[in-house]
């Protein structure tokens, strides 16, 4: 076998996760030595093994010493899988408690659970529309008081002279703002920082971020994202709208607050990860729904991005939280704007509304509309390249939570100062418009009576507004110094600002840079063929500039264009735009990965892409899988069941159910599998073999005893069991899975991670020819496999 084109990584840390194993980590090269080994415990195996490393340089006893005595916590990079992260439980447990309910629930039952699945999915989208509504009122009002309480200290001091005073006065309203959205973040609730959408991803991809869908994290992320909007940082509101969703989403699902210790008694029958995967993929749709007003944009969204599941009743469902959605918050807004005589807030749908008579494309322009693909790609690639190091510097320097709020005062104050520096020495004066309102912001300065300065109309403006206006406004309302000064700054100030320890989303940003470079390339177009008609308008490429750009950041393809589409409500620019974000995401990948997939690499989460790494044929389930599998005999002891689970070496949560095998010390064979939080409930509620004999059972444990401590499972810590208790007995063949998904020791690693990943598992075990358990296949032992510069590479397993 061929081992030149695979690197082999060391790892030096303990390897606690969702298996029943020990601290061996198997090797490439499959030169393993297998031994069993039985505890005297009786009924508790270990299948111990002991391998051999091939590695380039033989490693001496010293250089053994010093890496076993390395500590835990090492340099944060991208070639590290974190120990922290554990897996959902996607798999239902089809155990006699599940099909004895199943058997007794009638037809009418299931038609009620189906109704109930979309009655959730109405309130999801409900719920949703109503906060996407708040945060666009609450922003909109506060950044208008911020830039009236601005421009009239402009003006004030414009003929008199000491405008440095407007300039404090613009970083300070900007810094006070972001600081408060910044303490919110980095004091109380650290993961509502971002959009979000990495965390979701993973989410939808069967990892359990800690804290993601809390209620608390809801909260800090709706407050947290209008300080940062307001504050006048270069970022955008949509993409926390989708997080958002997805909290409401997961604890609308769940008919009950943990957070708030309030349980209102329905929908207990959703109760899993399972269910609540569904329910979290409308949520994340319903997200995108309210930011663009796009409800098939928001099912796609969900679809291409996240789902790791799919089906025909789900879209379906998840479509149906998206227009309700939609239609709240259009209700709610029409509502506002007309009792408060305000017409000029769309709301999130922000985009406007192309007229497609007066700006259509020919089929010769398609060829510079995939120029302009390559363009954003590029371009993306940079933001990307520039914002993946930063994020190293921040994880390695800025992780205390007073230094990241002094950063996120330090860029909103510089985002200021520069917005206030390029208006100040702009000289570009565009006459005043009639269509334009007050509330556009436009600031005279220096230009004369009936003019303002077009520099302001992009940097005194919410993002929202600036795309609109870049989108809308006619022909020569920028000059070109204009659009290559502002696409330039805040390219750097977006690639600086992304990342900050504030709830803030990329999508707007995105946009409106390559709105500006875009608009700048219809105008260009424009003077090079002499002013000819064709390239009257540039707002079309402004356009198809702003999803080059988004494109080539977060690499969407199919959703992004309907977003688009709907949000601007022209349909003959579909084509165009899906040729141009084909093209942004192939030139792009060639450079860099996208913006989420980079940042899911630097929290180090086991992420499973769809398809297995290439050239990982010849691996092997018996070389990827984890050993020692801890066991358990189907009718245990108390004391091993709580020894093992009280390891704190080990943070196992399944194990495998065997049949012991008379007098031998060889495991047995595998008879079905159960999780931590199981044998948790069991212990708590006593569920022991002599108490059932002598009657002492009250009542038989039922699958709502599951559900009721599901998700926050207590730690076996708090669980006191006696002395006496530690001797009996517990039956587990009631409540174990008694047909997980097994495979053999021979099974490549495409087929092996094809089976993990479409079914969403969390254990798969590894058996030999006589159906005894030689291995365990976690997430981990996938996910640490994936193509490097230099063929297959395998990651380092580390408690980062």
């Amino acid at each position: 076998m061929n081992m030149a084109n695979i690197t082999k990584k060391v790892s030096w840390s303990s390897r606690g996760d969702d298996s029943a194993r020990g601290e061996a980590t198997p090797l490439l090269n499959g030169t393993e030595e297998v031994r069993y080994t039985r505890q005297p415990s009786g009924g508790l195996f270990h299948i111990s093994r002991l391998s051999t490393v091939d590695l380039e340089e033989e490693i001496t006893s010293e250089e053994q010493d010093s890496v076993r005595t390395r500590p835990n916590m090492i340099p944060h990079n991208e070639k590290l899988l974190s120990l922290k992260y554990e897996s959902l439980d996607y798999d239902n447990i089809e155990n006699q408690l599940f099909l004895e309910e199943e058997r007794r629930m009638s037809h009418m039952g299931f038609r009620c659970l189906e109704i109930s699945r979309w009655v959730i999915c109405g309130l999801i989208g409900f719920l949703t529309g109503l906060i996407a509504c708040f945060i666009d009122i609450v922003v909109e009002k506060l950044a208008g008081i911020k830039y009236i309480v601005v421009k009239q200290n402009i003006e004030k001091f414009t003929e008199v002279g000491g405008l440095s005073i407007s300039l404090i006065l613009w970083a300070v309203l900007n810094s006070s703002l972001v600081m408060v959205g910044a303490i919110i973040v980095a004091f109380f609730e650290p993961i509502a920082a971002g959009s979000g959408i990495p965390q979701i991803k993973c989410y939808l991809n069967g990892v359990k971020i800690p804290r993601v869908v809390r209620l608390k994290t809801l909260m800090v992320k709706v407050f947290g994202v209008i300080c940062s909007v307001a504050g006048g940082l270069a970022v955008g509101k949509e993409g926390p709208m989708i997080h958002s969703g997805a909290v409401v989403a997961a604890g609308v699902s769940q008919g009950r607050s943990t957070s708030l210790k309030k349980d209102f008694k329905i929908f207990e029958y959703f109760r899993r990860d399972t269910e609540k995967r569904d329910f979290v993929s409308a949520g994340a749709a319903a997200g995108v729904s309210a930011a663009f007003g796009a409800p098939v944009g928001g099912v796609l969204f969900s679809l291409e991005e996240g789902a790791s599941f799919w089906n025909q009743m789900l879209t379906w469902r998840i479509f149906f939280a998206s227009m309700i959605s939609t239609f709240t918050l259009n209700f709610f807004l029409s509502i506002y704007n007309n009792k408060t005589g305000d017409l000029s807030n769309p709301g999130l749908i922000n985009f406007g509304r192309f007229d497609s008579d007066s700006v259509a494309y020919n089929l010769y322009e398609i060829p510079l509309f995939i120029i302009m693909g390559a363009i954003g790609g590029l371009l993306g690639a940079l933001f990307n390249f520039l914002n993946y190091w930063l994020t190293i510097f921040r994880i390695r320097y800025v992780h205390r939570p007073c230094l990241q709020v002094i950063e996120a005062m330090l860029v909103a104050a510089v985002t200021a100062t520069v917005s206030f520096t390029m208006i100040y020495f702009s000289n570009d004066c565009q006459p005043l418009g009639q269509d334009q309102t007050k509330d556009d912001y436009p600031l005279q300065l220096f230009c004369a009576d009936g003019e303002y300065n077009s520099m302001a109309t992009a940097f005194f403006n919410t993002p929202e507004r600036s795309v609109r206006s870049l989108f809308h406004n006619p022909p020569g309302s920028y000059n070109p110094l204009t659009l290559g000064l502002f696409t330039l700054t805040y390219f750097f100030l977006a690639c600086w600002t992304y990342g900050l320890t504030v709830s803030a989303g990329v999508f707007i940003p995105s946009l409106l840079i390559g709105a500006a470079w875009g608009r700048l390339f219809g105008i260009l177009l424009s003077y090079f063929t002499s002013g000819s008609s064709i390239w009257a308008d540039p707002g079309k490429y402004a356009l198809i500039g702003a999803a080059a750009q988004l494109g080539g950041i977060v690499r969407m393809t199919l959703s992004l264009t309907v977003i688009m589409v709907e949000a601007t409500g022209n349909v003959t620019f579909g084509l165009p735009i899906m040729l141009v974000l084909m093209t942004a995401k192939i030139v792009g990948d060639y450079f860099a990965e996208g913006l989420y997939d980079i940042h899911i690499k630097l929290q180090s989460v086991p992420f499973l892409h769809y398809e297995a790494p290439a050239t990982s044929h010849w691996l092997t389930a018996r070389e990827v899988m984890s050993s020692p599998v801890t066991c358990f005999n189907k009718v245990e002891k108390v004391g091993t069941i709580v020894n093992t689970l009280s390891n704190t070496s080990t943070n196992h949560n399944g194990f495998p159910v065997v049949i012991q095998i008379p007098d031998s010390d060889e495991p047995g064979m595998v008879c079905g599998l159960i999780l931590r939080s199981q044998l948790i409930v069991l212990l708590k509620h006593k569920v022991f073999v002599e108490r059932a004999r002598t009657r002492l059972s009250q009542r038989k444990l039922q699958l709502k005893d599951f559900r009721d401590a599901y998700p926050r499972f207590p730690p076996i810590q708090s669980i006191h069991v006696s002395q006496d208790e530690r001797e009996c007995m517990m039956d587990l063949s009631e409540f174990m899975n008694p047909t997980p998904y097994t495979v053999p020791q021979e099974t490549s690693l495409p087929r092996v991670f094809k089976l993990f990943r479409a079914l969403g598992l969390r254990h798969l075990l590894v058996v030999d020819s006589e159906n005894r358990v030689v291995g365990l296949v976690t997430r981990k032992d996938l996910a640490r496999y994936h193509m490097g510069k230099h063929g297959l590479e395998e990651l380092q397993l580390a408690q980062t």
